[in-house]
């Protein structure tokens, strides 16, 4: 042999040898993390899943480690992206690609059909946003190893022909929640049950619930990724818990889905569930439902999957049963026999954690490879379906909903000249007037669908000078961060007659993301579902109704015709920051229009700093413009220094007067505030804690320990009691029961968290509650809550009963009166402290929510006053009301003394999940001391 073959033939080893070794150094999870992924009673924490993370991105080339941000408690959240080392070295090429043909702007389907010929397919997988859904995260590890360490021909088209974006959907949950299972030394002790605190800081389980405003910093780290930076053409969102009997609930969908939709995005979702259940049965793998057998629907926006629908990507859910303690899939009898939902329905047998995994990967599978070979079809549909968007933009279009079927049929109904006999409709049949077969004629459809006032709007317009701009910006930033296309006016303008001043952002629908533009503009419209005709509705999956413009009380215009000024277009992803101002001399003192909401903010830093803060309780007189409760800080450097802090950060229009206000003024002092919480933690009260850091307010969590104990005037000025804190009026063994029967044993609860342990109880709380009331203490109660009215007998009883025919009153049910999450319309009285800086009517998220109605004298008496009522048969705005014509003359919300103290009951959900900022004054104004009796300055300045 040859010197030079001989080297060569060294040489030639040495590399099978270096790549071999190259290929061993990646650890297998058994190496890492000393156990198989789904092995029984296993779970690995957020720490070895960010170490085993870098190790398979330092040795596989395969592999490349995103940081995307930091979560709220601080833990790096991690993308990793997988494929071939070929396409890795182009990422920034397929990204452009994904993005063009996403965004469609300026393509011709020729070109659009090269790109997606040169793209690849853009896979999102995520695990473990709920962090108690354990298969998610753990899947999400196994799949990572399966990609990395397989060379099969299936695995390695895969890496070929897509890019797949493995994303860890919720660091801090996965620490939470496995620490908590495994710190049971005895494996077959271990349990999910009772997790002491939210496995996301603030929100648990509606971290899912936050994708179109997007306030969590996961949710942000998730939100850039999806619609901004890669824009996949398939998402896949995996959850538990599968429906009983069944081993996991999958696409397609049950109805309704959401009407915005571009019809290519609803079929591309049943061709990818086709792809994973025909998946699973190839592979003699039982148990998936789907469309019908599960609750899960495409109508709602805001979770991880269903906002990724309104920006037509096929956004994928599964729930899955399964954990790491072994169960059983119990015996539902119902669900055995093979039909359209479940063509292969699993029998009752024990379940292993390792059978979830398998299936998740089978499932994982599937979605990468129906990508892998309908490559260039999705990348193309996804530019098919942003064209179609700009196209309906572009022109006069009217958009199909339950209301205008509805306005069709009364148009037949109201003709007088519509043909009544069978003979007459025959007749007109036969002469081309009447539809063969049935129908109405088509002028009945031109009636509606073509009258001009009916259009769908060409863009909004969000006017710079409105009361609370910074809001406005708030819920500019939203649409921003879900990859809308903004723009901002760099000059005054008008349009249709009205104008409008410079600074100003229009938001035009002829975008890719149409559907997304008018779902946060535009009223949802959820069709009347009812189990059969006459019977209980049918639950929606999450909200019937969330226009976040609504909800915000944003003000905007909607505009019909297609329109231009001096607008510049905003790069996409760039966040914006409302433009302050101070204005005037300030020799006086300052004025803050309680009308912004980040003046509250402002306030509280005031306070902080030892700056004297007034409130105005009457204004400065009507043709002031300066609103009743609108606030005053005394000049000062101190106070000028923060307030042009304030100017710069948070937007707010200050205006400095030369003399302090001669009208009467109220101190402001800052309050001891308590939040209620409960052990395993309150999503809602969770929402409001987040808000308060905010607004800068302090506070303290509390629990129903801390209430029972007493003396809560000692420690506190206000309490807050969101939703499903104060139990309703029952007997007291009952509540007692109720508690008793949900809590952890004492003895079984880590001893840090034992203070947590309790229920509100008629027997205990309630007095003490009372007593703080009648002590001078002010209570806020929210939703639900406002239970604490019926336990302290208040002169006030549900609105919403009826008269059985027996005598009984009863509440109304549901085939007569039934109102899930909705945007209703409510009037209030905005001279009230309660209402200061609240417009004369507002929008509020309704759910199911309390309404009351006052005794007749009770007013009169003093004994309750009215802060918000509906007084109107038709107070729907967006969403599903049932019967809601029940709520006129209905009091949404009043304030009652109690002893020295107050109470307020606010029935609808006014902090709901942090995005009605509407109503958020609703709390911030309780949260001051303006007392009369003990802090009034009157004619200050006189």
């Amino acid at each position: 042999m040859s010197i030079f073959l001989r080297l060569s033939t060294f040489l030639l080893l040495s590399g099978w040898y270096l790549t071999g070794a190259l290929a061993q150094s990646i650890p297998s999870p058994k190496e890492h993390f000393g156990f198989n992924i789904g092995d029984d009673y296993q779970l690995a924490t957020y720490t070895q899943t960010e170490a085993y993370f870098k190790k398979v991105a330092a040795a596989s080339d395969r592999v490349k480690l995103v940081d995307i941000g930091m979560t709220e408690e601080g833990r790096h959240q991690y993308m990793l992206i997988v494929s071939s080392p070929e396409n890795l070295k182009k990422l920034d090429r397929y990204k452009e690609i994904s993005q063009k043909l996403a965004r469609a702007e300026g393509l011709t389907d020729d070109q659009a059909r090269a790109l997606a010929q040169e793209g690849k397919a853009i896979v999102w997988i995520d695990g473990g946003l709920h962090a108690t859904e354990t298969v998610g995260t753990m899947q999400l590890i196994e799949t990572i190893w399966q990609l990395v360490s397989r060379k099969d021909p299936e695995t390695m088209r895969i890496l070929d022909q897509d890019i797949l974006l493995l994303t860890h959907a919720n660091p801090d949950g996965q620490e939470i929640v496995t620490n908590w299972y495994m710190r049971e030394p005895k494996a077959e002790k271990r349990s999910l049950d009772n997790l002491p605190r939210l496995y996301q800081k603030y929100i648990g389980h509606d971290n899912n619930r936050d994708f179109f405003i997007m306030n969590m910093k996961e949710t942000q780290n998730i939100g850039r990724q999806l619609f901004v930076e890669w824009i996949p053409q398939i998402m896949y969102n995996h959850h538990q818990r599968g429906p009983a009997g069944s081993v996991l609930a999958g696409p397609p969908y049950r109805d309704p889905f959401n009407y915005v939709f571009d019809p290519l995005m609803v079929t591309g979702i049943d061709a990818l569930g086709a792809a994973m259940i025909n998946r699973l049965n190839a592979e003699n793998k039982p148990g998936f439902t789907r469309l019908g057998g599960s609750v899960f629907s495409t109508w709602y926006n805001g979770g991880l999957r269903t906002t990724t629908h309104f920006h037509n990507m096929i956004g994928l859910l599964t729930e899955i049963i399964g954990g790491p303690t072994p169960e059983d899939i119990p015996l539902v009898p119902s669900r055995l026999i093979p039909n359209g939902n479940t063509p292969f329905p699993v029998t009752p047998q024990k379940w292993h954690f390792k059978q979830s995994i398998d299936y998740s990967l089978s499932l994982n599978y599937a979605v990468m490879g129906y990508a892998a070979r309908y490559r260039d079809e999705l990348l193309f549909n996804i530019y098919r379906m942003g064209k179609n968007s700009i196209e309906r933009g572009s022109k006069d279009t009217w958009g199909l909903s339950p209301k205008r079927i509805e306005a069709i049929n009364d148009a037949f109904k109201n003709d007088p000249k519509k043909p009544t006999s069978t003979s007459a409709n025959a007749a007109l049949a036969q002469y081309g007037m009447l539809p063969r077969g049935g129908g109405m004629p088509v002028k009945y459809y031109d009636t509606i669908m073509k009258a001009p006032v009916l259009r769908d709007p060409r863009g909004f317009i969000i006017p710079a000078n409105q009361p609370d701009f910074a809001t406005a910006v708030k819920f500019i930033n939203a649409l921003v961060k879900t990859g809308i296309q903004i723009q901002q006016a760099t000059a005054d303008f008008t349009v249709a007659g009205k104008k409008y001043p410079a600074g100003s952002y229009v938001v035009k629908t002829d975008q890719a993301f149409r559907p997304h533009v008018l779902d946060m503009f535009e009223p949802q419209d959820h069709p009347n579902d009812f189990q059969y005709p006459g019977g209980p509705p049918v639950r929606p999956y999450d909200a019937a109704g969330w226009t976040l413009a609504y909800l915000m009380n944003v003000q905007f215009d909607r505009v019909l015709d297609g329109f231009d000024g001096p607008f510049k277009k905003l790069p996409y992803g760039e966040l914006q920051s409302p433009e302050g101002r101070m204005a005037g001399a300030a020799g006086g003192g300052y004025l803050l229009s309680a009308r912004t909401n980040n003046s509250f903010i402002a306030v509280n830093d005031l306070l902080a700093s030892g700056v004297d803060v007034y409130r105005l309780p009457n204004g400065l007189g009507s043709k002031s413009g300066v609103e009743a409760g609108a606030f005053f800080v005394s000049a000062s450097p101190k106070a000028k220094a923060i307030l042009d802090k304030s100017v710069k950060d948070l937007g707010l229009d200050v205006t400095g007067v030369a003399k302090r206000p001669s009208s009467s003024m109220v101190k402001v002092s800052p309050m001891r505030i308590a939040l209620w919480d409960t052990y395993g933690g309150s999503m809602p009260s969770g929402w409001v804690r987040w808000l308060m850091e905010q607004y800068h307010f302090p506070m303290k969590v509390i629990y129903p320990g801390d209430i029972d104990a007493g003396d809560l005037k000692k420690k506190f000025d206000v309490i807050v009691f969101v939703t499903r804190a104060i139990p309703p009026v029952r007997g007291q063994d009952n509540d007692i029961f109720s508690a008793m029967e949900r809590e952890p044993k004492e003895e079984s609860t880590p001893e840090e968290y034992r203070p947590r342990l309790g229920k509100i109880t008629a027997a205990k709380s309630i007095p003490q509650i009372k007593a703080f009331l009648e002590a001078g203490g002010t209570v806020v109660t929210i939703g639900s809550s406002t239970n604490l009215a019926y336990h302290l007998k208040l002169p006030v009883k549900n609105a919403l009963t009826e008269m059985t025919s027996s005598g009984t009153e009863r509440p109304l049910p549901g085939e007569k009166y039934y109102i899930p999450g909705s945007v209703l319309r409510v009037s209030l009285d905005s001279t009230q402290h309660a209402t200061w800086g609240m417009p004369s009517q507002t929008d509020v998220y309704f759910d199911n929510s309390p309404v009351f109605k006052l005794s007749p004298d009770a007013i009169a008496k003093g004994a309750v006053m009215p802060l918000a009522w509906f007084d109107t048969d038709k107070p729907l705005r967006s969403g599903w009301a049932w019967g809601q014509s029940y709520l006129q003359d209905g009091v949404a919300a009043f304030m009652a003394p109690v002893g020295a103290g107050k109470l307020y009951a606010f029935g609808p959900e006014i902090t709901f999940r942090a995005q009605a900022q509407g109503t958020f004054k609703l709390l911030l104004n309780q949260l001051y001391s303006t007392s009369l009796n003990n802090q009034a300055v009157s004619m200050i300045g006189k």
